[in-house]
C-alpha cells in the first residue's frame, strides 16, 4: 500500500468535506442595508476533488493535482426547483474560464458543485475564453445565459498577444443541463456586461448593453446602454442608447456595467450594477443600485450617490485586487434578496437584504450632487434633523 497516497487522500477528502459543510454566520450589526457573511460561499477549494485529482494510485502515486483551479467568481444566479443556483465562472491555472453549477439548500452555505462543468457549444469561430454569465428567466419560457466571449483580435499586429475582441455570447436552456448556443449578439461596437430584461418591451427582447471602443476601454461608450432586438435566435442591436451614464469624479467615471437582470418590484425595476474608477492602486470596482420605471425600464427614477458595496477587508485581496463584481442575485417570494458577489476575481460571497430595504435605500438616499459642497449639505441636513429633534 502506498501510504503517501492513502494519507493524502484521507486528508484531502476530510478537509474538503469540512469546507463544504461549514456553516455561515452574518456579520452584525452591518449598515442596515444588507448583511455580509463571515465566509465566502465558494472558493477554488470548493470545486470537486474529482476535477482536480486523478485518484488512480498507479497513474498518480503522489496524489498531485492534475488540473489546478485558480478561482471561482462572477456567478450568475437563479432559484430553480427550490434550490439556490449559481452558474460560476471557474478559472483554471491555465487562465481559461468555464462555467459550472453550484447549488445550495438555503443560499448562504452548503454550496456544492454538480458533477461536471457545463458544456457550452462553440460557434464557427471558437471562443478562446468565456466568462461572467448573466441568467434571465424570460417571459418566453427560456432561461437565457448571456456571457462574455473573448477571442484574439485578428487585426492585432504580429507579436501582439494581448489584444482581444469582446462579444456577447448567448445560450438558452430549459433545465440547466442542456444548453443551446445561439449566434453572438451583433452590434456596432464590442460588448461586455450584456443582460437580458426579463419581459418583452414593445413586443421585443430588451437588452442592457455596455458598448466599448476596445476590449478594455469603454472609450466613447458612455455607460449602460439599452437596445431592442426582434429575436434572440439572431440578436442584432441596430439602435442603442445610454440610460445610465458615466460621470467625472464618481465611482463610475471610467466604466460601468449592468450586473444581473433587474428585479421587478411595485415601485420599479431594481438594478444592481458595477462602477469602475482609476486610483493610485489601479482600477477600483464597486457596486451600486438604481431603479427604473416599471412601464419604461429605460428611464431611471432613483439612483443613490456613491457605492452600495465596496471591497472590504480580505475582499480587497486576490488575483485582481480591489474589485467587487456581481452578476447574480435572487429574490425570494417573501422579499428576501440574496446578493451574490465576487471579490478580487477570486471567490464568491453572499449578502442578504430585502426588496423593502433596497427600495428604501434607493428612494431615500441622496443623489450625487457632483461637488464637495453638495455632499456637505447632505450631511448638514441629516445632522440637523438629529441634533434638533
Amino acid at each position: 500500500m502506498n501510504l503517501i497516497f492513502e494519507n493524502r487522500r484521507q486528508a484531502i477528502e476530510q478537509a474538503h468535506q469540512e469546507l463544504i459543510s461549514r456553516k455561515n454566520t452574518p456579520l452584525l450589526p452591518g449598515n442596515g442595508i444588507y448583511e455580509r457573511y463571515t465566509y465566502p460561499v465558494l472558493t477554488a477549494d470548493h470545486t470537486p476533488l474529482h476535477w482536480r485529482y486523478d485518484f488512480d494510485e498507479e497513474r498518480n502515486p503522489f496524489l498531485m493535482e492534475r488540473f489546478g483551479i485558480n478561482g471561482t467568481f462572477n456567478a450568475g444566479a437563479i432559484k430553480w426547483q427550490d434550490k439556490y443556483i449559481m452558474v460560476v465562472r471557474v478559472e483554471g491555472n491555465d487562465r481559461k474560464s468555464f462555467f459550472a453549477i453550484a447549488e445550495s439548500e438555503n443560499g448562504i452555505d452548503g454550496f456544492h458543485f454538480w458533477d461536471y462543468p457545463i458544456d457550452i457549444p462553440e460557434t464557427e469561430i471558437p471562443d478562446t475564453n468565456i466568462y461572467d454569465m448573466r441568467l434571465t428567466l424570460h417571459a418566453d419560457g427560456w432561461i437565457y445565459g448571456i456571457f462574455c466571449t473573448e477571442r484574439k483580435d485578428p487585426a492585432a499586429p504580429a507579436g501582439d498577444l494581448s489584444s482581444a475582441v469582446a462579444a456577447a455570447g448567448i445560450v438558452r436552456t430549459r433545465d440547466l443541463v442542456t444548453w443551446e448556443r445561439l449566434p453572438d449578439l451583433q452590434s456596432s461596437s464590442q460588448q461586455r456586461n450584456v443582460v437580458l430584461h426579463p419581459e418583452f418591451v414593445d413586443g421585443k427582447y430588451a437588452l442592457y448593453t455596455r458598448p466599448q471602443d476596445s476590449f478594455i476601454d469603454a472609450g466613447k461608450g458612455g455607460g449602460i446602454g439599452w437596445g431592442l432586438v426582434d429575436s434572440m435566435e439572431n440578436a442584432v442591436v441596430s439602435e442603442e442608447k445610454i440610460i445610465n451614464h458615466r460621470h467625472y469624479h464618481t465611482i463610475k467615471e471610467l466604466k460601468n456595467g449592468q450586473g444581473p437582470a433587474p428585479l421587478k418590484t411595485e415601485r420599479g425595476w431594481l438594478h444592481l450594477a458595477h462602477g469602475v474608477r482609476m486610483c493610485a492602486a489601479g482600477l477600483r470596482y464597486v457596486l451600486y443600485l438604481f431603479v427604473t420605471d416599471l412601464a419604461h425600464p429605460d428611464q431611471i427614477i432613483a439612483e443613490p450617490a456613491g457605492h452600495f458595496m465596496a471591497p472590504k477587508g480580505i475582499e480587497r485581496v486576490g488575483d485582481v485586487s480591489n474589485v467587487l463584481f456581481s452578476n447574480g442575485w435572487i429574490a425570494d417570494p417573501d422579499g428576501t434578496v440574496y446578493i451574490y458577489y465576487a471579490s478580487s476575481d477570486t471567490r464568491m460571497h453572499v449578502a442578504l437584504s430585502s426588496i423593502d430595504r433596497l427600495l428604501d435605500y434607493c428612494f431615500n438616499t441622496a443623489q450625487d450632487g457632483f461637488r464637495s459642497a453638495a455632499s456637505v449639505k447632505v450631511v448638514h441636513t441629516i445632522a440637523s434633523k438629529n441634533l434638533n429633534s
